[in-house]
């Protein structure tokens, strides 16, 4: 056990203070504390002693120097078995302090406050509280160190419990977490610098990921393989998986997070009230219409057998109508960003499926995928048709509705396996086929998915054809119109084709590669 005897107190963040301060003074605990804190403390009605008045030399340069000091450190570093630093201690007059409370300047706030001032960020970056923090959690084994407000409760209840004095091994766990909040700390700066210092680059030459694990999963992708959820806190967005809650259910596996991430992506990009069932990374069935509830059912009709065990994103509240539609249907997951009292007590009937709360935040701007040794990290794919600028390429021009049509097939190709191959009509997906080796066999399982409902759909592609027989067998199908990048070499062939056959064909240019 650690006993506590003279605590040091430097915080940005303040909170928790009203409770901890008089708590350590009841518990006969001396209080050391830097400018801001140490007047926070007085002004509560407490003792405390200025981190100037144990050195005998002021706070300087604007208070960018206050514990960086032989009296403080040493005080903090000295290990309490070793005869030759307590001499050291005894010989320059220092006090051993046992704990430090200390959390740092709030620098990713700034940033994600939009702050672009450098000289007002760099302010922003701590040096003395990281030293602290990195000084105490060293010499973990005589010095407890609290990093965050959040460990208050649990450090009073310690030394409540234990007559002022603190665990070891719980100090060394609580040293970890320090080490992590300085690294962290240390990880959002250089990630911002970095990014102001090569304006040019789209990826700085150096890029630090740090990770803070959530929570444990059941399992992994299969249920030998262990695994948990790790919340990114490096990068520029909280995602939705940081913020969602979970109103219902079982607990989310691996699976259940990896297939909601794409569920929810696609829903996100429909204005209109819109409707997602995925399953195993693929939609299989998707809608929009003014109803919620509507697209809810034609959403669900796309392909009721894959929907089984699936999951479903909305994009407006889910109101008690909307969730009937699902009631006697087996899903894992449905994710929206609300839910209607009565739609909440539909679906909690059903006590394994997991119900959850998330808002429609924007995507992250980055996204990543681990390889042996390494990150693949790219632009996220984000962007939007324009169709004014699209091409049509035929001699036919797609009517109004089968404009709508191509558009919806298009977002939805977006969020499908390559190769991919959507047919959609009247703002539903008919049929799917996702994942496949070549373009024509993904074409052939869409139209087995779509159980002859495919006459007078339209076609979108994630990539370009290389062959004119995409063409060929959609308009045998009864297909009318097709979106696709274009970009082949043998784009004239499919041009002809589509122009021989009565299709109308519209390029976008871009491509939507799904790995």
């Amino acid at each position: 056990m650690i006993k506590i005897k003279t605590a040091l107190i430097s915080v940005s963040d303040k909170s928790g203070l009203e409770s901890l301060v008089p708590f350590l003074s009841q518990m006969g605990i001396s209080l050391i504390a830097t400018g801001g804190t140490a007047q926070y403390i007085k002004n509560q009605g407490y003792q405390v002693e200025e981190v100037s008045q144990i050195t005998n030399f002021p706070e300087i340069l604007g208070g960018r120097v206050k514990t960086l000091h032989p009296k403080i450190e040493g005080a903090i570093l000295a290990r309490r078995d070793s005869a030759s630093d307590i001499e050291n201690l005894n010989q320059h007059h220092i006090k051993p302090i046992d704990l430090v409370i200390c959390n740092l300047y709030p620098f990713q706030k700034m940033v994600q406050a939009g702050v672009k001032d450098l000289n007002q960020v760099v302010e922003e970056i701590d040096i003395g509280g990281v030293t602290l923090l990195r000084a105490a959690a060293k010499n973990f084994r005589y010095v407890v160190v609290v990093s965050s407000p959040d460990q208050y409760p649990e450090l009073m209840d310690e030394l409540k419990k234990n007559q002022s004095s603190f665990p070891r091994e719980k100090s060394q766990k609580w040293a970890i977490q320090a080490f992590f909040s300085t690294s962290q700390y240390d990880a959002q700066i250089s990630n911002y610098l970095s990014a102001l210092a090569y304006p040019e680059e789209d990826f700085p030459p150096k890029l630090i990921i740090a990770l803070e694990k959530k929570y444990p999963l059941r399992y992994g992708e299969n249920p030998h393989q262990k695994a948990a959820f790790y919340r990114d806190l490096s990068l520029d967005s909280e995602g939705f998986m940081n913020q969602a809650e979970q109103l219902g259910g079982k607990e989310l596996s691996f699976n259940n997070i990896f297939d909601t991430q794409s569920a929810f992506s696609l829903v996100r990009e429909f204005e209109q009230p819109a409707v997602v069932v995925l399953k195993h990374n693929n939609p299989c069935g998707v809608a929009i219409h003014s109803e919620l509830s509507q697209a809810a059912q034609k959403a669900l009709a796309s392909d009721p057998l894959s929907a089984f065990g699936g999951i479903v994103a909305l994009n407006r509240t889910v109101d008690k109508s909307t969730a009937s539609v699902f009631q006697d249907q087996f899903i894992e997951v449905i994710i929206a960003p609300d839910f209607e009292k009565e739609a909440q007590e539909v679906l909690s009937k059903k006590k394994n499926l997991r119900i959850l709360r998330a808002p429609l935040s924007q995507p992250a701007r980055f996204d990543s995928k681990k390889v042996d040794g390494g990150f693949l990290i790219q632009d996220a794919d984000q962007l939007d048709l324009i169709k004014e600028e699209l091409q049509v390429v035929t001699s036919r021009e797609p009517k109004p509705e089968e404009w709508e049509d191509l558009l919806f097939a298009w977002k939805v190709a977006k969020y499908t396996k390559s190769n991919a191959i959507i047919l959609a009509k009247d703002r539903q997906t008919v049929g799917v086929g996702a994942g496949q080796m070549s373009r024509i066999d993904a074409l052939k399982i869409a139209l087995i998915k779509s159980e002859n409902r495919q006459n007078g759909a339209v076609l979108a592609s994630d990539a370009f054809f290389p062959f004119p027989d995409v063409v060929e067998e959609a308009a045998q199908a009864g297909i009318l119109a097709i979106i696709q990048p274009g970009g082949s070499i043998r784009d004239q062939q499919s041009i002809e084709a589509c122009n021989r056959l009565g299709l109308s064909m519209v390029f976008t240019g871009i491509r939507h590669f799904r790995h």
